[in-house]
Formats: C-alpha cells, structure tokens, sequence
C-alpha cells in the first residue's frame, strides 16, 4: 500500500482529544468511580477483560470509562497496556474440578451429582424492562428483600463430578488428540496449522460478537453441529505458582465461565462416539464460551468445506482487537493509492471515448 507522511497540528490533535472527553463529561451528573463501573457494569467487565486477555478488573473499568463505553477500543487499550508487563512466571495447570462454582448446568442431564445450580442469571426471566431501576435505591432494597427472604441458602460442595466424565467412564466419546504441546501465542506468532492449545488462546480472547457469528453460523447449517451443553460452569480458580523453595503458593484466583458441549456422532476405529468441543474465557460470560465450544469442536472434527471448520478463516478473524486495527486504519491518509486508482479510472475512460 502506498502511504504518505503528512503534518498535522499538534494542537488540532489536543483539540480533538478534548473534545472527545468533553462530550463524555459535559453533563452534570457525577462520574462514577471506577468500583462502581466494575460492581454495576461486572458482566462488561468481564468481556473486556478475556478480549484483552488481562484479568484486571479495574483496569478493565478503566479503560471503559476512557473509551466512553467503546469495548472494541476498551479490548485495544488492556490488551497494549499488558504487552508492557513483565512476564514473572507461569501459573501451573489447574483442574477445573477443583472450581468454586457459583453456577452450573446442564442440557443434557437432567438429574446429576450436586444437582443444577441456576445461580446468577436472567436466563430465566421475562425479557421486559425494569422501571424500577430507574430509582436506584427503591430497586436496591427490593434486591436486597429478596436475598434476605430466603428461607435457607444450601453450601455449594467444593468440587463438584466433571458430567462429561459420566459418558467417558462408558466411552461414550472421543477426545481432541490433536498436539497438546504448550503454545504462548503472545510470545509467538500464530503460525498454521495452529496447536490447539494455539486455537483455544486465540478464541479465548477473540471477540464475542466474532466467535456468535461463526458459530451460529455452524448451527444452521454451514457445518454440522447442533451442540447439547454438557456442563457449564461459572465459578473461581485459583493460580498457583512452584514456590523457589519448593511445593506452590496460590497467588490469586480467577473468575471463569467454562462450557463442554456434546456434538454429533462421529466414528473412531468403527466405533460411533460423541466429539466434545471445550471453551473457556475469563468472567462471567457464557455465550462466549459455548461458542468457543462449538468452533473448537468444527475445527478439528469438521470437513474444512464451511468458514466456521476451516481453521485459517476462524483464527484469522475472530480477534476484535485485529479486525478493529485493520478496518480502522481506512482513516488513515490514502492519498497516494486512491490518486493512482483516480489515474487508471480517468485514463480507462478516456480510451473508452467517454472522456
């Protein structure tokens, strides 16, 4: 591409910038702290957070109150601000069996071991909207009465069976056996065909809307799966790091959304099974990780012939903090590519008579 170096007034630039804050901050009500961005907005937050692949909460809220709600440019900002930060260690793997769960379902069991969890959620709620809220503390209250109407709250287990390990112990399924060699995709360039520790990074902080799309996409029929969500989980994990005098230490704990989805049938040495796809981002943010769910599965189960299958395509542009970058840089100055197009146009047209 032919670009052009221009100057540009410093000032114009500052005026711009102001401007921007000044649309932001012209009214008259209060700015709200950051706590109360990342208590109120927590569902946001976390979306921020696993698209720019920094658990952070507050930096989250941070970059949202900057970019004036903007979650692509939100992403953008957590995601450059953690490429600054010094990588001190690798927390070791974690089982997700060991997860402190607030909520968790299932489709496809009915009656399971700890029973379903509905927790947090408006899944089941009337899609209406709530006047209520417009008078905050009369709403506050009302919440508040309910959670203190319960007649008794009943102690989650600690850690609660894997459901997918019910149709294992039957060999009722076939893993994902593709290389499970450790990729860190923010220290090396995604290269394909990519590992699969590789997809799952990449979908894991790809944008929500980018990964719906595809997979939607697969589920009406440019693909071939029509997933039942085995189990999905919402809940804590907490990091441990090899202590330098020996054994670990937990060094925090992550709020995560965790999703199985049994797909179609498909054969292994003759033998029919159901294939598994596994999502997982940071936050609380289910559609998310059923989606990655569900393209996990097409990728390495799917014929290729459909966008949502072929790998390249889905890697490739399923990253909002990419695709953002690259539709936005249009702003930039093309003056010397569009002057040669307007060349070759003129030229085309004077030959043709027309001019």
């Amino acid at each position: 591409m032919g670009y052009v170096a221009i100057r540009v007034n410093q000032e114009a630039i500052e005026n711009a910038e102001a401007l921007f804050y000044h649309l932001r901050t012209k009214g008259n009500s209060s700015a709200p702290t950051l706590d109360q961005v990342a208590q109120y907005f927590h569902l946001l937050v976390d979306r921020i957070m696993s698209e720019g692949s920094l658990y952070a909460p507050k930096l989250a809220a941070l970059a949202l109150l900057q970019s004036a709600g903007d979650t692509l440019e939100s992403a953008f900002l957590l995601r450059a601000y953690r490429s600054t930060l010094s990588r001190l260690d690798y927390s070791l793997p974690v089982d997700t069996r060991n997860m402190q769960v607030i909520r968790r379902i299932s489709a496809a069991f009915k009656d399971l071991p700890g029973g379903q969890l509905l927790g947090p959620s408006l899944d089941y709620s009337l899609r209406l909207l709530n006047f209520e809220l417009l008078e905050e503390d009369t709403w506050r209250r009302y919440a508040r009465s309910l959670i203190e109407g319960l007649e008794r709250i009943v102690p989650i287990p600690e850690n609660l069976p894997k459901l997918i390990d019910i149709l294992r112990k039957e060999g009722l399924v076939v893993e994902n056996v593709a290389d499970r060699s450790f990729v860190d995709i923010t220290r090396e360039p995604l290269s394909l065909p990519a590992k699969r520790s590789a997809v799952l990074q990449s979908l894991s902080r790809g944008e929500t809307g980018g990964l719906l799309l595809l997979a939607y996409s697969n589920m009406r029929g440019y693909g071939d799966i029509h997933p039942t969500v085995g189990e999905l989980r919402v809940g804590y994990l907490k990091l441990e790091i090899p202590h330098p005098k020996g054994g670990t230490i937990c060094v925090g704990e992550v709020k995560v959304t965790e999703a199985e989805v049994i797909a179609r049938f498909t054969s292994e040495r003759g033998e029919p099974r159901f294939s598994i796809g596994y999502g997982l981002c940071f936050g609380h943010n289910e559609t998310k990780a059923i989606c990655m769910a569900v393209l996990d599965n097409a990728i390495h189960f799917g014929t290729g012939k459909n966008p949502s299958e072929d790998q390249e395509f889905v890697l490739m542009h399923v990253d909002g903090v990419d695709s953002m970058g690259f539709a936005n840089h249009y702003k930039l100055p093309h003056y010397v590519t569009f002057q040669s197009d307007l060349d070759r146009l003129r030229s085309m047209r004077s030959k043709d008579g027309k001019v």
